[in-house]
């Protein structure tokens, strides 16, 4: 497992999470004065200087109940609302989308590249905005010196983290069903044709040497598909091409999309219900997001009446029903961490951490590291 993985999960899924709402916006005809706000609000907290200086410091991924409540903040952190039923959808896009790039990109180096388109197409939605432009290219920054120094080996182990992150996840996409590019199982297909990745050459080739290094024979064989040599390498500098696609809006051209869960999905979530043993690193686990929560500062919406809900689905209807149909052990129960002395939310954070244990009866060192937690999250906001 790579500890520098986190900080490219999170701009990836950023990335997806604001497309998809981009296009929500538009399809909704919301005003262009909120849906700006909207998604000034959200890309100015999820390049929050604080927020960055915790994700970017090497650690261990986080779980998908623990990431979910990340995102859930931040697609909360404007005016704009979403049901559960819509966020769960926004979700499943956000990841499954993701989850496709890594699989198909040719080189794991190239993670970066599909990183950087995102942050290209942030940066142009933020292009009119320079108070949030400089935060932006301060990421891009981190990112470069973090990132491109890093060895193929290290590159490989990045992609092999997130395939780790996602291999349980097949929701079936309907942008991806038309494509052919996911089967009804909610599994992707791999292309057998396309630019070979950069560097290396067209299979179908086999040269012989001899002892002495000399090429001493040459045999032909079939690949098995259409392959063809990569005409250049993507740029790893700003503003350069990036040659990949992976990366890019894949909602620039409107076409509904929607999610369906698959039997594999329900069973494989049914089957890790009954066999996932406690984490017992699930305590520290809370201890960390408390601290990127800590550094997420939501701006306040103002006055309330200007706010909105987005729905992720043609009708409130289809809204509705995609909630009570979606199977239980697919639903994300959203921890809602915000540090303060409020004793309402002390007793929340209280319920987490015992949810967290390993049985119902805390030792005096769990406790004292509960008590450490809370007092911690109160600190941050004092």
């Amino acid at each position: 497992m790579s500890s520098r993985t986190l900080p490219l999960l999170f701009i990836n899924l950023g990335g997806e999470m604001l497309y998809i709402l981009d296009q929500r916006l538009r399809a909704q005809n919301i005003p262009a004065d909120k849906a700006k706000k909207v998604m000034n609000d959200i890309i100015t907290t999820m390049f929050n200087k604080k927020f960055l200086e915790e994700l970017f410091k090497p650690q261990e991924l986080y779980s998908k109940k623990a990431l979910r409540t990340v995102f859930d903040r931040l697609a909360h952190a404007s005016i704009m609302r979403l049901n559960q039923a819509s966020m769960d959808k926004l979700y499943d896009l956000m990841t499954m989308a993701f989850k496709y790039q890594v699989l198909l990109c040719p080189r794991p180096k190239d993670i970066l590249l599909i990183s950087f388109n995102h942050m290209d197409a942030i940066k142009d939605f933020v292009k009119d905005t320079p108070s949030i432009l400089s935060q932006v290219n301060e990421t891009y920054q981190q990112l470069i010196e973090m990132y491109t120094t890093l060895s193929s080996g290290e590159f490989q182990l990045i992609r092999q983290t997130l395939l780790i992150f996602f291999q349980d996840m097949h929701i079936r996409v309907s942008i991806f069903l038309k494509d052919k590019v996911q089967n009804s199982n909610g599994r992707f297909v791999l292309p057998t044709s396309g630019p070979v990745p950069y560097g290396t050459q067209v299979p179908g080739l086999i040269r012989m040497f001899s002892c002495t290094g000399e090429e001493v024979t040459r045999l032909q064989f079939n690949n098995g598909g259409n392959y063809t040599a990569a005409l250049r390498e993507g740029s790893f500098e700003l503003f350069r091409d990036r040659v990949t696609k992976l990366g890019t809006n894949m909602y620039s051209v409107s076409r509904p999309v929607e999610t369906h869960m698959s039997g594999t999905s329900k069973n494989s979530a049914q089957h890790t219900k009954v066999n996932t043993a406690p984490n017992p690193l699930a305590k520290e686990e809370l201890n960390m997001l408390s601290k990127l929560m800590g550094g997420l500062e939501v701006p306040k919406s103002g006055n309330a009446d200007n706010g909105f809900r987005v729905n992720l689905f043609n009708t409130d209807e289809e809204e509705e029903e995609a909630l009570i149909s979606r199977p239980g052990d697919l639903s994300y129960e959203v921890i809602n961490i915000q540090a303060t002395k409020d004793q309402q939310v002390n007793a929340e954070l209280a319920k987490i951490m015992g949810e967290f244990s390993e049985s119902g009866e805390q030792s005096p060192s769990s406790s004292s590291k509960g008590d450490d937690l809370l007092a911690m999250m109160d600190g941050i906001f004092m």
